[in-house]
């Protein structure tokens, strides 16, 4: 039969009480009864019930995860890092795909009762008002991941800034009409990274004294084959683009399927940056914005750790750096 912890308390001759702060690691345990405890649950061979050990804590040790676009590359380099960071923590994940605002309202209502989680974190989700004032009702911390909000802590990649960064490479190699795709705006969902990239592509021609010709910025569902359609009808057209920035790397992908539909080469004839430098990005050459994926989820999570042990400070954005990536997918103009 396995050992209780009674049978520690025996053991070590001291009570349930103080077995249960050594397992939790409280403090007001002298040295050597610590001693005597850490060592009658080595000989006893003593596994803790975590059913137990959460109703200690008064925490269910359970961090919730809410993103949209579950399955796409980005996310789940996100979510690697929040995982690592918990699991190091001895947390358990539970995680939410919410695609609709239906969906979004029932996983922030789930959440927001304190007994199921400790926390959570929001991936490229910004609460609208009322969403807001439940989660502050319920006293359960929120940190937000690639996602905006005054009242709350987030971690985010510096997207103006890369938008920046690609509309510069592409201008110093001597393009002046580039096309841009994305992401749709997606207010209702608090979707905003695209719309953000697209800005700083837009203020890097603004410094060269140029623009982006409406016509070639088109917007679609994230994924390839919708990329693909979008670039097909900008490069299509008249004095198309010489250039196409991508607001991910997926979307790259369907631009670089549609030159190949065109009989465009790449670069000689096209050139294509894309956002967030996943694996694959390397596997075909692609040009890139690399954002530090894992460490916005590993962050996010320090600082949701932080909130709950109550040692962390009040909202604040943490921003972290990108750079360019440059392969083989980017050259002069034809």
């Amino acid at each position: 039969m396995a050992a209780t912890i009674a049978d520690v308390a025996r053991r070590a001759g001291v009570g349930v009480g103080t077995v249960s702060r050594v397992l939790n690691n409280r403090p007001k345990v002298r040295p050597a009864t610590r001693a005597r405890v850490l060592t009658a649950i080595e000989e006893l061979d003593y596994v803790p019930s975590e059913t137990a050990r959460r109703l200690s804590l008064g925490r269910t040790q359970t961090i919730a995860v809410l993103s949209i676009h579950l399955v796409i590359p980005s996310v789940i380099e996100r979510i690697r890092g929040i995982e690592s960071s918990l699991t190091a923590a001895g947390l358990d994940m539970i995680i939410r795909n919410v695609e609709t605002v239906d969906r979004r309202a029932q996983a922030i209502r789930d959440m927001s009762r304190a007994e199921r989680v400790d926390g959570a974190i929001f991936i490229s989700i910004g609460p609208d008002p009322d969403e807001y004032a439940q989660i502050r009702a319920s006293g359960v911390p929120v940190v937000l991941v690639d996602a905006h909000h005054p009242e709350l802590p987030s971690v985010v990649s510096d997207d103006v800034e890369g938008g920046r960064i690609a509309g510069r490479h592409l201008l110093d190699l001597g393009h002046t009409r580039l096309g841009f795709v994305g992401d749709p705006p997606n207010p209702s969902l608090g979707v905003r990274s695209s719309r953000m990239r697209l800005q700083g592509v837009t203020e890097a021609l603004k410094e060269r004294g140029l623009r982006i010709d409406p016509s070639h910025i088109v917007e679609g569902e994230h994924s390839r084959a919708e990329a693909r359609r979008s670039a097909l009808t900008i490069l299509s057209a008249p004095d198309p683009p010489t250039a196409v920035v991508a607001a991910n790397d997926t979307l790259a992908f369907g631009v670089l399927h549609a030159a190949r539909d065109l009989g465009l080469s790449v670069p000689g004839g096209l050139s294509v940056i894309g956002y967030d430098d996943i694996d694959a990005a390397d596997l075909v050459g692609l040009t890139t914005v690399h954002q530090p994926l894992q460490e916005t989820g590993t962050e996010a999570a320090r600082r949701l750790l932080a909130l709950i042990d109550g040692t962390g400070t009040g909202p604040s954005r943490t921003t972290l750096p990108v750079h360019l990536t440059v392969r083989e997918t980017t050259g002069p103009p034809p």
